[in-house]
């Protein structure tokens, strides 16, 4: 079916004005289908030809101003609406829609703990058109009307306040909206539990399914004190209030993404309902969530994109305002010490790729909706967030609310353009924005800082920082000396301002024009001068609000190697860990190195989110890509190692400040044994030694290690099925079983995956489960005949599938541990003659650029 493209949006904005839908939705038909009805009134311009977005299992009928239309002129998604004379129209359609297991459109999920079954939208992109007939682009807002007639038992919830119908069981009708895009319709519906309050005077609930009832109880208070705490701070920062008639949040099942910010419904993946243990990283990280999904409501829902080029508006703005907001408005802080280890390197990660685009791309650049949906990455949301976390150091905070808020004034309930959006910046501040939004976000790459330290004529220091990139950048230079007490720990000596210019400054005009003035100042440094000795460590990018790659000197490195988990601020231990992550990366560093740090100090880290984030890269990146095969297991040796320590450093602590480095460190400990002994021991006992005490999600990690390592049998993963017979049972199970070291077993996972007859299509978890069970380094023998077979049974699938399983099939079902050239010669293959779809296309690259990086690292 064909994509939309730019330019066909533009001419049916050109010629319609959309003004109301009103929409049937009947979900009483059965597991496959139900019916969707649409009435739309729109006004024509001028004479002219359009179409209207729909695809439908069946076009039961189409009438046009009372006329018919005939089904069978439907061309793919496409209704031609033909002979529009100027002045009022009303279209009505009637079709049978087909439900989804890829969540795309109306998806439908059926609990396997009780039975009970759910249904939600997700029309973001251009899936509207799966669930109703819709000129579906985001620039023609219109105001909807939807009743949704449900099975008995179950509510029904959607953008405005659900009413039941007394009058007709199962009948439900939502409150009109006000004039919204159509990707930001939503309807959510089942035997929701429900948990409701009122907040300044509007109604907010937050919803899951039954059977995880009990778990958002147990975090429904915090849950809806940050939602609270969250929209005070919007209300103190925006001029515009909240725009619409309530604010439910539903947690759903089987969810793509993170959540998504459908006006008065955000939409969230359930697994933010804890049914197991979780970190408070991992609990500011659903905060996050909250935060940036309201975020939304005003920019995205309030004000939105006219075309998808302009994604990052609302993607970046949500991401900055996210961290932003929760730090300021709830007891989680440190928020952007977690988004610089743990997010910020997904923005520099696909930053570095040849897929690579700007923040902004140029409207030519996203010519459709296909190429527009492989833009949701780590540059619309990482790497614009941290470019508008510099431009709020570089402007000031008040000026920039100053220019968010009279762009909000200026474009609500309507559409908004970059150009927009510099626009109200620049009525704000003398600052010239253009030019700054010129070199961030029409740019692609990371620029790399280099500090070069040398000796002064008087026997003291010099500092020059050099810049292989073209931004201008704002930022701090930390100045860190050894505690004479405790060599161990460092102390501050300074923090100096720094600006470098954008390349375009001559060299002597920005040498004359002097030192940075402290605070923030817009003058020029290039060269600090001090007597006395050197710093012990000099850090470039101190508090993280550039968005760079920084180096260390080698004293500086010594330093950091000696003692970084001395450092006082968690934020500026999550930069030295960013330029090491980096120079692993860079082939600066030998990944040796890396482990060697990690070895020294994360047992002695109290940020959970560092040592989380360390562990990690250490875990997926240096064990399983970075080092040859034959050093694997000594690698493994050295994270268990690390955990181990980290474990002895918080034993009684489980339920106060080290419970989250604790539960990392189990998490490691689990990953990365290399036989059974110890895991066996605990999963038989049903809890950690010193704590804690296995809950589902440890028992799944423990047994699906077991099964790479071929210590477990297809009865014991049964049993534990049988145990927890929840959703997250089901996708441990399919997990466990696809790891297995069997041939027979990985035949059966691979048919699974990649089944051609639909009746038997996993769901997308499912899929996503069974994929990472599938290749594990432990068992390259095992697996690698099946990487031949990746490249073309993936290309089939994601043709016949869509995009979300294109994407999974991507990013988790690739042969990640297979680096050598013979995997690398058959991507490249693929991506020369097989012309995958573009979701896949898109990932098959940014594997392919993975894989070389690798073979790199290793020196292959």
């Amino acid at each position: 079916m064909p994509a939309l493209t730019r330019d066909e949006a533009q001419t049916r904005a050109r010629l319609l004005d959309v003004h109301r839908y009103a929409i049937d939705l009947d979900l009483t038909h059965g597991p496959a289908h139900f019916v969707s009805r649409t009435a739309v009134r729109f006004s024509a311009r001028t004479p002219g030809d359009t179409f209207v977005d729909i695809k439908p299992a069946e076009l039961r009928s189409a009438t046009l101003d009372g006329r018919p239309l005939d089904p069978a002129t439907l061309d793919g998604n496409r209704l031609p609406l033909t002979g529009l004379t100027a002045g009022e129209h009303e279209l009505r359609l009637e079709a049978a829609m087909s439900y989804s297991r890829t969540g795309e459109g109306m998806h439908r999920f059926t609990d396997p703990a009780d039975g009970e079954t759910y249904v939600y939208t997700q029309m973001f992109l251009d899936d509207v058109q799966r669930v109703f007939a819709a000129f579906d682009q985001p620039d023609l807002k219109a105001v909807f009307e939807l009743t949704v007639t449900a099975p008995p038992g179950w509510t029904v919830l959607g953008n405005g306040t659900a009413t039941r119908d007394d009058a007709t069981e199962g009948r439900w009708t939502l409150a009109a909206t006000p004039p919204i895009s159509t990707y930001l319709v939503a309807v959510a519906a089942g035997p929701w539990h429900t948990v409701r309050t009122e907040h300044a005077g509007l109604p907010f609930g937050i919803h899951c399914r039954r059977s995880l009832g009990p778990h958002l109880d147990t975090d429904a208070e915090e849950i809806l004190d940050i939602t609270r705490r969250c929209y005070d701070r919007y209300h103190a920062l925006f001029d515009e209030p909240y725009p619409f008639d309530s604010y439910d949040q539903a947690f759903v099942p089987e969810f793509n993404m993170g959540a998504m910010e459908n006006p008065g419904l955000v939409t969230l993946r359930d697994d933010f309902v804890f049914r197991s243990a979780v970190t408070d990283t991992e609990r500011q990280s659903r905060g996050m969530v909250i935060a940036h999904e309201m975020a939304h409501m005003w920019f995205g829902d309030l004000v939105t994109l006219a075309w998808w080029d302009d994604i990052w508006l609302n993607e970046s703005f949500a991401e900055y305002m996210g961290y932003q907001v929760l730090s300021e408005a709830t007891h989680f802080t440190d928020t952007w010490t977690d988004f610089g280890i743990a997010r910020k390197s997904w923005g520099y990660d696909a930053d570095q790729r040849p897929s690579t685009h700007p923040v902004a791309p140029a409207p030519e650049d996203v010519p459709d909706t296909a190429s527009a949906l492989l833009n949701f990455d780590g540059i619309s949301y990482a790497k614009g967030a941290s470019a508008l976390r510099q431009l709020v150091a570089w402007m000031g905070e008040k000026d920039f609310l100053a220019g968010i808020n009279d762009h909000i004034s200026r474009h609500r309930f309507g559409n908004a353009t970059l150009a927009d959006f510099v626009d109200s910046l620049a009525r704000a501040t003398d600052r010239d924005v253009p030019a700054w939004a010129a070199s961030w976000l029409r740019t692609t790459g990371v620029d790399t800082l280099v500090p070069v330290v040398g000796t002064g004529a008087d026997g003291g220091w010099t500092l020059r920082v050099d810049r292989d990139g073209s931004r201008p950048h704002h930022l701090t230079v930390g100045l860190y000396d050894r505690d004479p007490t405790d060599p161990a720990r460092l102390v501050a000596r300074d923090r100096l301002a720094w600006d470098i210019p954008a390349p375009a400054v001559p060299d002597d005009d920005a040498a004359a024009a002097g030192p940075a003035t402290a605070g923030g100042g817009t003058t020029p440094r290039r060269q600090h001068t001090a007597p006395g000795p050197r710093p012990a460590l000099i850090l470039l990018n101190d508090g993280d609000l550039t968005y760079a790659k920084v180096r260390l000197d080698p004293a500086s490195w010594e330093t950091a190697r000696d003692a970084l988990s001395g450092l006082p601020d968690p934020l500026t231990r999550a930069v030295v860990w960013n330029a090491a992550r980096d120079m692993v990366r860079d082939g600066e560093l030998p990944p040796t190195a890396y482990l060697d740090a990690a070895r020294a100090h994360l047992p002695y880290e109290t940020d959970t989110a560092i040592v989380s984030g360390a562990l990690a890269f250490a875990r997926t990146q240096i064990a399983d890509r970075y080092l040859p095969a034959a050093d694997r297991p000594a690698a493994l040796n050295t994270l268990s190692t690390i955990a181990r320590d980290i474990l002895r450093r918080t034993e009684g602590s489980e339920n106060g400040d080290g419970q989250g480095p604790r539960l990392a460190a189990v998490r490691t400990f689990i990953d990365s044994a290399t036989t059974p002994d110890g895991i066996q021991d605990w999963l038989s006992g049903g809890s950690v030694p010193g704590g804690p005490a296995l809950d589902p999600e440890l028992r799944w990690r423990i047994l699906g290690r077991l099964a790479v390592l071929g210590a477990t049998t297809p009865a014991a993963i049964d049993d534990e099925l049988a145990r927890d017979p929840s959703a997250t049972g089901r996708q441990g199970a399919a997990t466990c079983h696809a790891a297995l070291p069997d041939p027979a077993g990985k035949q059966a996972a691979w048919d699974a995956l990649f089944a051609t007859d639909e009746s038997t299509d996993l769901s997308n978890y499912l899929f996503n489960a069974t994929a990472a069970g599938f290749w594990a380094p432990e068992q390259l023998d095992l697996v690698r005949p099946y990487a031949a077979r990746y490249f073309p049974d993936a290309v089939a699938l994601a043709a016949r599938r869509g995009p979300a399983l294109a994407e999974s099939a991507g990013r988790l079902a690739f042969p990640t541990p297979l680096v050598d050239t013979a995997t690398l010669h058959l991507a490249e293959e693929c991506l020369r003659t097989a012309d995958p779809a573009p979701a896949l296309r898109r990932k098959l690259a940014d594997q392919v650029d993975d894989l070389r990086r690798a073979l790199r690292v290793r020196g292959a």
